[in-house]
C-alpha cells in the first residue's frame, strides 16, 4: 500500500522536501512507517526521537494500523456561529490581526465581559538563552491545525460553559518584532464566569496540540523553535 507522507518545520528542512510517497506492506503500522522513513532518511534519526506523527489529521500511536491512501505527517512538538449558537471564530491567516474586529465577532447582546490574549514577536528574549529576534516565521499543518483549534474550543466550552463567544486567530508567515501573531478572545455575561481562565486555557492548549511552529530569525541566523509537549491518547479528538 502507498502512504502519502508530509514533513514540517525542522524535518522538512532536513529531508529537503515537503511530501513523498512511501510504499509499505498491507499490515503495516505507524511504527513500520516511521522505520521506513528512517531507512530512507537517516538524517532524521535525531529528530524522530521527539517527532509527532499524525494520520489523516489526527494524532497517531505507534501500533495504529495503516491503510492504503492514508495521509501521514511528521512534525516536531508544537511551539499554541450565528443565531442561538455561541459565536466561534477559528482562523489561520496571513492578514494582520484586528482586535476590535475579533471582539465584534464574539460579542452578543448578553455580553458584559471579554478577555483577550495577544501574543507578539518578542524582539529580545531573556528567559532561557538570551537572544535578539528580528522576525518570526510561522508554519502550520493547516488541515490538522484547523481541526485541533476546534478541539481546543470544545474542551474550553466543556470546562467553562458560561463562556459565550470564542475567537482563536493565528497568523502564518513572517512577522517582524512587535507584530501580534496570535489572538485568543473569550466573551461572557460577567467577568467572574470564566473568561480569564478560558482565554488562558485557549492559548496554553493551542501551544500543546495545534501543529503550528515558528522559526526564529535574528542577527545570529535562523532556527526552528520546538516545544517538548508529547500528545497522548487523551489529546485525540473525541
Amino acid at each position: 500500500m502507498q502512504i502519502s507522507v508530509m514533513y514540517f518545520a525542522t524535518l522538512r528542512l532536513k529531508v529537503g522536501m515537503k511530501q513523498e510517497t512511501v510504499t509499505l506492506p498491507q499490515t503495516a503500522t505507524v511504527a513500520d512507517l516511521k522505520a521506513a522513513v528512517l531507512r530512507a532518511h537517516p538524517e532524521l534519526a535525531e529528530s524522530m526521537t521527539t517527532a509527532i506523527c499524525a494520520i489523516n489529521r489526527e494524532f497517531a500511536e505507534a501500533d495504529d494500523p495503516l491503510k492504503d491512501g492514508d495521509e501521514a505527517a511528521f512534525f516536531p512538538p508544537v511551539s499554541g456561529g450565528s443565531g442561538d449558537e455561541p459565536p466561534t471564530v477559528l482562523r489561520l491567516t496571513k492578514d494582520p490581526l484586528d482586535l476590535n474586529q475579533a471582539l465584534g465577532w464574539i460579542v452578543r447582546p448578553t455580553t458584559g465581559a471579554a478577555c483577550v490574549f495577544a501574543g507578539l514577536v518578542r524582539a529580545q528574549t531573556e528567559r532561557g538563552e538570551p537572544h535578539a529576534t528580528e522576525a518570526l516565521e510561522y508554519e502550520a499543518y493547516s488541515p490538522m491545525a484547523e481541526a485541533k483549534l476546534r478541539q481546543v474550543v470544545e474542551e474550553l466550552r466543556r470546562r467553562w460553559p458560561s463562556v459565550e463567544g470564542v475567537a482563536i486567530i493565528q497568523r502564518i508567515g513572517q512577522m517582524a518584532a512587535g507584530t501580534p501573531t496570535v489572538l485568543v478572545a473569550c466573551s461572557a455575561a460577567h467577568r467572574d464566569s470564566g473568561v480569564f481562565e478560558a482565554a488562558r486555557y485557549g492559548i496554553d492548549r493551542l501551544k500543546e496540540i495545534v501543529p503550528i511552529w515558528k522559526k526564529d530569525i535574528g542577527p545570529e541566523g535562523e532556527a526552528w523553535v520546538e516545544g517538548d509537549y508529547r500528545p497522548g491518547p487523551g489529546d485525540r479528538s473525541p
